[in-house]
């Protein structure tokens, strides 16, 4: 009766946009398609200590034995597959995979929603054993062929890798995208800074007492499905789009379950070294563990979460080179997430089923090149023969002007701007005494084709103990308007790199040892930017804004970039710039 009424209402798949399904190709049709939909609602997975996790399995209506693609999160399941406009929702329609021959079960961790015991902190071992007890339940059941993947964004995306180490017998391959590998540096002390603005989101949009206990019947949730994936869409997305701000601004404001709060107390006050913050360690270190074929994919759009995990996957899994590729999509935000599904089924029938469809012959890398707004195809990243290109910083000027890039000899001088709390309220006139950010400029006089990772080295003195850098890169096309392309951000007191732990595309920074300045007194610093495909065309302009606060710099979400603003600088403070050799902006320039 209740596999009946769950699927007296079949889910509706919303209408996929080629644009942000494909990186750049057209696959061959898929191996299987026009199988259908069927849910088996709340099956009951056992895991270690007598406990059962909660898990909705759809698979095609059409009788067989097929792959499983397993999706494990922290996050209630309750209006996912509804389509309902909530962050967490990252699983992608679930229709899309059952047409085309893949059942998926997707899983509610420990304590959450319908799933029972006591969940402990995010991503911690015992979740990582719990989800391999899933993939093998999955790969056991009478509807699959004993193979199991894995799919996700975010959250069901990082817990990908981390049970990859583990090497699941019937792990077959895994397609992730927007990930962190080290949760202590990329998600709790980004920068030196706590993520006080993505935690008061995340943790306020997902995990309050009513989210706890939220339940949807399938029914329901399918009906839902026939609201927010019909025609309608192309007319409330938009205007959602527009308010997403707002949006986020609600979600931060809810109060989560007290055991979040502990463990939010910890990540931002007392958790200032890994040993003593309470977030597991993550992946990487392990990542050479990792055998089986994987996806990674990266929207370019996100700043100070999910960036340089991907990267750090693509370097150093243990995968063959001809079995890993890495894929760096277009600045692209969506609520919820759909992207990546039919790219997705492309891989797994080419991985499991042999299909040579065109994914063989697909380059290790792909990524969207700004400008030409097209992708670009490279064998790895940074991509081979590309060369460094050092743009010195020079004066043009008084501070507020806008300055030169350049890559003839570097010029000596100073420059400044002001750090200015935020939330500081500031007498009328202010900016116009005291300049807040620095801008230089280089129009290119030939094409330029960059790629790769980009990095900001200063030398800097202020006249207090600690302030905040952050850098924006921009193209500026020849009729003015700006594309937002790259951002960085250092806090200067926290400045000792971490080379143990970084990649060809990030500069790790050990934030665990402060630096205090000395008021006046010249320290080096060097951080990383975003990596950042552009292609500018003679005339066109590359711009360089650097200021101590996010929100002077970042982009709204409706324009597809995801930035969430940190809590600095920490003073009011007069930042110096000492031009020379040591201030340069570094890039790589790849040869037509």
């Amino acid at each position: 009766m209740g596999v009946w009424l769950d699927n007296l209402i079949p889910l509706k798949a919303p209408a996929l946009d080629p644009a942000h399904q494909y990186a750049g190709w057209q696959p061959a049709p898929p191996a299987r398609s026009g199988l259908g939909c069927r849910l088996l609602a709340d099956q009951r997975i056992p895991v270690e200590g007598g406990v059962t996790l909660s898990a909705d399995v759809y698979t095609p209506k059409t009788p067989g034995r097929y792959p499983a693609i397993v999706q494990f999160a922290a996050y209630s399941r309750e209006l996912h597959s509804a389509g309902i406009p909530t962050g967490s929702n990252e699983i992608g329609a679930p229709p899309v995979f059952t047409n085309h021959g893949y059942g998926q079960v997707v899983v509610m961790r420990r304590g959450m929603g319908r799933s029972g015991g006591e969940g402990r902190v995010f991503l911690n071992d015992q979740d990582v054993d719990d989800h391999a007890a899933c993939i093998a339940w999955a790969a056991a059941q009478p509807w699959c062929d004993g193979r199991v993947v894995l799919f996700g964004t975010s959250y069901y995306g990082m817990t990908q890798p981390l049970v990859a180490v583990r090497r699941p017998p019937a792990l077959k391959a895994f397609f992730c995208n927007e990930i962190c590998t080290d949760y202590f540096r990329h998600l709790t002390q980004f920068g030196g800074v706590p993520g006080l603005y993505f935690f008061n989101l995340w943790m306020g949009a997902n995990f309050t007492q009513a989210m706890f206990r939220l339940r949807v019947p399938p029914v329901l949730r399918a009906l839902l499905s026939h609201i927010t994936n019909s025609g309608l869409k192309r007319i409330w997305q938009p205007q959602l789009m527009k308010r997403t701000d707002k949006l986020f601004q609600a979600f931060m404001r809810q109060t989560p379950v007290r055991a979040v709060r502990e463990w939010y107390v910890n990540w931002l006050i007392d958790g200032k070294t890994r040993a003593v913050s309470s977030i597991p360690p993550g992946p990487a270190g392990r990542l050479g563990e990792i055998e089986v074929p994987f996806v990674v994919a990266q929207n370019l759009g996100y700043f100070n979460l999910h960036q340089f995990g991907c990267y750090d996957l693509f370097e150093n899994a243990g995968t063959p080179e001809d079995r890993k590729w890495m894929i760096l999509a277009p600045p692209h935000y969506e609520l919820p997430v759909y992207a990546w599904q039919m790219e997705a089924i492309a891989f797994f029938d080419h991985v499991l089923h042999g299909i040579e469809n065109g994914y063989r012959e697909q380059p290790a890398v792909r990524y969207w090149l700004d400008g030409a707004e097209r992708y670009a195809g490279a064998s790895d990243f940074p991509v081979p023969g590309s060369r460094p290109l050092r743009l010195h910083l020079a004066a043009a000027g008084t501070d507020g002007q806008t300055h030169r890039l350049q890559a003839d000899a570097p010029q000596e001088g100073t420059l400044s701007w002001v750090a200015v709390p935020p939330g500081a309220v500031l007498v009328g006139g202010f900016d116009e005494v005291a300049n807040q950010t620095l801008t230089f400029e280089l129009e290119a006089d030939r094409p330029l084709h960059l790629a790769g990772p980009v990095s900001l080295s200063l030398r800097l003195s202020c006249n207090d103990i600690d302030t905040q850098i952050v850098a924006r890169l921009s193209r500026v096309a020849k009729d003015g308007t700006s594309r937002l392309l790259s951002l960085g951000t250092l806090a200067a007191a926290r400045r000792l790199r971490d080379p143990e732990r970084s990649t060809a595309c990030e500069i790790a920074i050990d934030s665990e040892i402060p630096q205090p300045l000395t008021p006046g007194e010249p320290v080096d610093l060097i951080f990383s930017l975003t990596p950042a495909p552009t292609l500018l065309q003679p005339g066109e302009t590359l711009r360089l804004d650097i200021a101590s606060r996010l929100d002077l710099l970042r982009s709204n979400v409706s324009a597809g970039y995801v930035q969430f603003d940190i809590p600095a600088p920490p003073y009011f403070a007069r930042n110096r710039l000492h031009l020379g050799e040591g201030c340069f902006l570094e890039l790589r320039d790849v040869p037509a």
